[in-house]
């Protein structure tokens, strides 16, 4: 079984900055692609961004790419993001995700982590 554990998340003001970690583990794990959605508070869960394993990154708007930053460290099974400039509006819970191969579904998940942003 896959396991996928987030962290970093936390209260910061406007304008702040975090990083968020994911660390994968498992037999099986062997990801294809990793992504970091997120749900907000009444709203349904929206994709922000995904790297694959060799390194092609997608980011859902033009303002998460100027914002959000992720990256991996294959030798640790880690995917990281950076937010920077964060806004109110970026209060959510952040989840961290894997897919097996291109063109599957997001087939694991983590537990979530909180970032609330104050203004």
């Amino acid at each position: 079984q896959v396991q996928l554990v987030e962290s970093g998340g936390g209260s910061v003001q406007a304008g702040g900055s975090l990083r968020l970690s994911c660390v994968g583990s498992g037999r099986t794990f062997s990801p294809d692609a990793m992504a970091w959605f997120r749900r907000a508070p009444g709203k349904e869960r929206e994709f922000v961004t995904s790297i694959t394993w060799s390194g092609t990154i997608t980011y859902s708007t033009n303002s998460m790419k100027g914002r959000f930053t992720i990256s991996k460290d294959n030798a640790k099974n880690t995917v990281y993001l950076q937010m920077n400039s964060l806004k109110p509006e970026d209060t959510a819970v952040y989840y961290c995700t894997s897919r097996r191969a291109p063109g599957t579904a997001w087939q694991y998940w983590g537990q979530g982590t909180q970032v609330t942003v104050s203004s």
